[in-house]
């Protein structure tokens, strides 16, 4: 929608895990150290947790990208499982068939599986996304998994990912034994404003094409506020602040029109209400009552400020301007529709009067058997100059009567008037009638 206005390749703010716009904060790299340290130390569990939307599906991406070629990955997503079907997910993922197998030959052919890869050079690693979903029995299922190893090493490598709840289950006393197990822990914290105002900047830099737009920090403070540092609602913020600038055709950020995004939200219910007292909403307050000084003439005793509900008139006129956003764009692609016509009849002109020989063709006249034809002399390599657009329309050339022995009959004298090529092609592209 935007990325055309702002000069950009893609949406800088998508909710997509996109590893590539993955911004090394402090916190994150911290979280990429682990997880790397544990790879490279196979270690038997690894735990990452975070809030929701805080990057940590991001993060994960961004290692599994950097594995070699020797590491077998099984993954799953969907952790809606009872102890059993967390087996046969793990077999279907390896490319083993788990139907109509007991539980005892399951484990038989993952263990044989388990050694050929080990034989082979080659390490599993198991990837358990969202497993704050597994239920106690299923993480004691996944830690009788990891007892399948050799002498000396593990045949499996599991890592957890999950919101904080999973570590207040991996915290009771019935799962002391996976506990034990975990040799690499790390919680994602949300970011700071500083990290906020660079995490911004960072995803409009990847994707600008040609100079980046940039937020100012007061913009980046007020959505740190009003996120709370969590990426997801920060990508969420700043694409509707780029929609809302796109709209009211605004090349630059500020503050006011972020407030009026974060209005939108909270009316749609995208973001909860700010709680009176918070920071967000002092900022957010602070940044209504600076618009509203600028905008009211001098001597006009300023309003406190108050949270008034939304009525009837401030939602129709919600509605009015979305329905005047879709007209822009409405307008806007139709004049895009209207230039591309024009210029593809205009290169069509061009083209047909570049031809070669095409202006020879036209200009030159049907010759007509007379009584007595008169040979013309050799062509005079000379030029005068030439003769106004009247005088062209209604003289006929030399070579015409020299060729013919005589002139073309006047318009208005009822004899019909051949057209030439040259005459039909200046009456359709160049739109001249003969005079």
């Amino acid at each position: 929608m935007y990325e055309r206005f702002y000069h950009l390749r893609e949406r800088p703010f998508a909710l997509s895990p996109d590893p590539d716009y993955l911004y090394p904060s402090r916190v994150h790299q911290e979280a990429l150290d682990y997880l790397r340290y544990g790879l490279e130390t196979h270690a038997g569990f690894v735990v990452i947790t975070g809030e929701i939307g805080s990057g940590k599906t991001t993060l994960l991406q961004s290692v599994l990208r950097t594995l070699d070629g020797q590491t077998t990955v099984a993954r799953l997503v969907n952790t809606l499982l009872d102890p059993r079907e967390v087996l046969e997910a793990l077999m279907v993922d390896l490319g083993l068939d788990p139907t109509s197998k007991s539980k005892p030959l399951m484990l038989r052919d993952l263990a044989r599986f388990l050694v050929d890869q080990r034989m082979q050079g080659r390490m599993v690693l198991v990837v358990i996304d969202e497993a704050q979903n597994l239920s106690a029995a299923a993480l004691e299922e996944l830690r009788m998994l990891s007892n399948l190893e050799t002498e000396k090493s593990k045949l499996l490598q599991m890592i957890l990912i999950g919101q904080p709840n999973l570590r207040e289950k991996l915290n009771s006393t019935a799962l002391e034994q996976l506990r034990q197990r975990i040799t690499v822990s790390y919680h994602l914290r949300p970011l700071d404003p500083e990290d906020t105002a660079r995490y911004i900047n960072h995803r409009l830099r990847h994707a600008a094409v040609g100079a980046p737009l940039e937020f100012p920090r007061e913009v980046t403070d007020l959505v740190h506020a009003r996120s709370n540092g969590v990426p997801r609602i920060i990508n969420v913020i700043c694409d509707a602040v780029l929609v809302f600038g796109y709209a009211e055709e605004r090349h630059h950020i500020d503050r006011h029109l972020t407030g009026e995004a974060l209005q939108e939200l909270e009316v749609t219910g995208v973001l909860p209400a700010a709680v009176a007292g918070t920071p967000a909403e002092s900022v957010d307050l602070a940044s209504r009552a600076s618009a509203s000084a600028v905008a009211a003439p001098p001597g006009t005793p300023a309003a406190a400020p108050a949270a008034a509900p939304v009525s009837a008139a401030q939602l129709a006129e919600l509605r009015a301007r979305e329905e005047e956003i879709q007209r822009r764009e409405s307008r806007l692609q139709q004049r895009e529709r209207e230039l591309l016509e024009q210029r593809r009849v205009l290169t069509e002109e061009y083209r047909l009067l570049r031809r070669p020989g095409s202006i020879g063709r036209a200009s030159a006249p049907v010759a007509t058997p007379g009584p007595n034809p008169v040979s013309a002399g050799p062509p005079s390599t000379t030029r005068g100059p030439a003769a106004p657009l009247t005088q062209r329309a209604t003289t006929p050339p030399p070579a015409y009567v020299a060729t013919t022995g005589r002139a073309p009959s006047p318009r208005g004298s009822g004899a019909p008037v051949r057209e030439t090529l040259w005459t039909r092609l200046r009456r359709l592209f160049l739109g001249l009638a003969e005079v």
